[in-house]
């Protein structure tokens, strides 16, 4: 691979440099990970940099800051599930198809993506101060919302969902379902006497979210 000198005498890709695209792109990968393993605080930039094999003025050239690049990856972990699940075309689903096959992919992204749980922690550790400034993961919530209040409706009107359903409160209540098992998994196996990691345990809780969430979508006998 040919390589070009930069301004601080280090040698880097020139494809790299010619690609602003794949640049950014392995900096938001090298960030999502070093961010996730260390937290905003012990994170720095100089090792990012380094990780995505680039100069670490490049990072300022492309997200400004730390807190730019951070808000940045967060925008990315964000953007990957939405995507996710909207490929899981829900809407073409009779309702209760819809929300197991939703319920189900919830459980397993997080249990095939720590990193995504990592960001949170830390996130929320720090009140949300970068989330909060993201317009951009207003947005990609929006099309979420109305896609789970569409499919609670038609299962409603369908008789097979309560007609009561929030579709924000119903979304928190699936995530939580999984993250807590997820976040807390070295605790709950240490007080339980129980290795929740191991696969048995995990496909055990997947079964068990699934039915218990869909439980919770059954309309009552008085409704």
């Amino acid at each position: 691979m040919m390589s070009e000198t930069t301004s601080r005498g280090r040698e880097e890709p020139t494809e790299r440099r010619r690609d602003p695209v794949a640049t950014r792109a392995a900096l938001l990968r090298a960030a999502v990970a070093d961010f996730a393993a260390r937290g905003f605080a012990g994170a720095r930039i100089d090792e990012i940099a380094q990780k995505a094999g680039v100069n670490k003025q490049l990072v300022y050239h492309y997200f400004g800051s730390k807190d730019e690049l951070y808000r940045a990856a967060l925008e990315a972990v964000y953007a990957e599930i939405r995507a996710r699940e909207k490929a899981l075309q829900l809407g073409d689903l009779p309702p209760v198809a819809a929300m197991e096959r939703l319920v189900g992919f919830s459980f397993d992204y997080l249990a095939e993506h720590p990193e995504f749980i990592a960001l949170l922690n830390d996130e929320n550790r720090q009140e949300a101060r970068h989330v909060r400034g993201s317009e951009r993961l207003e947005e990609m919530h929006s099309p979420l919302v109305a896609l789970m209040q569409e499919t609670l409706e038609r299962g409603a009107a369908a008789g097979v969902f309560r007609r009561d359903l929030d579709p924000v409160q119903m979304y928190i209540s699936i995530a939580g379902l999984s993250y807590f098992f997820f976040s807390n998994n070295r605790t709950l196996s240490a007080i339980f006497g129980r290795s929740l990691d191991r696969p048995k345990a995990v496909s055990e809780y997947r079964r068990h979210v699934v039915r218990f969430a869909l439980a919770a979508l059954r309309p009552e006998a008085a409704d």
